[in-house]
């Protein structure tokens, strides 16, 4: 592992919401560090298209991903079933950062490519049963800035919404997964193309 490749900036910011916790590292990667680490993975990802199926239609998901792991794990989400892909270098190097940070365990890392304005990902958690009772999830992001945003399940007056910039973390823990709901909106700006890591650990 490179350690020349890591920022020494990990600045964390607090973001207060209600029965749950994430924090913000807004400059986990400096800007040389994050275009690296773009570079090599939009070239060298193996993306696919993935397809999904509601009201007796199939539609394409509204952005390219890939799931990569150790050997063996499989994993559901939005009724995708996926074996892990074995560990891209890039990838496994923003793990080790990651882990020796926030001395959480990681084992797994959904890869999605926003390709533009028109790519998106709609109001979900990520609660599977593979993941355990309370999951952190730590996500990166590189490239185009774009909105987050969260609702409470439950308290629908609650709701969250800031930008992720280019080379940041932002850890979810302490049962966000069970009480928020995030997404990715659509936009019709012209924006380029976003490529988010969200690690995670399966049980």
């Amino acid at each position: 592992m490179n350690q020349n490749l890591f920022s020494d900036n990990n600045t964390q910011l607090p973001i207060n919401i209600p029965d749950g916790s994430l924090t913000l590292f807004p400059q986990f990667f400096n800007t040389e560090q994050a275009d690296s680490y773009f570079n090599q993975l939009i070239s060298g990802i193996d993306w696919k298209q993935e397809k999904i199926s509601f009201y007796g239609k199939t539609h394409n998901v509204p952005r390219l991903s890939a799931w990569y792991g150790e050997t063996g794990l499989s994993y559901e989400y939005s009724g995708i079933r996926a074996k892990a892909i074995p560990w891209h270098p890039a990838l496994l190097e923003i793990k080790h950062k990651i882990e020796s940070v926030t001395e959480e365990r990681l084992n797994s890392v959904l890869v999605n490519l926003y390709r533009n304005g028109n790519d998106g990902v709609a109001w979900h958690s990520d609660n599977e049963p593979e993941l355990g009772p309370d999951p952190v999830i730590a996500s990166v992001t590189y490239g185009e800035e774009r909105q987050f945003q969260l609702k409470h399940r439950t308290q629908k007056s609650l709701k969250k919404s800031f930008v992720l910039p280019h080379g940041s973390l932002l850890l979810m823990g302490n049962k966000t997964q069970l009480n928020w709901l995030h997404q990715i909106p659509k936009s019709k700006r012209l924006l380029g193309p976003r490529i988010n890591l969200t690690y995670r650990y399966i049980v």
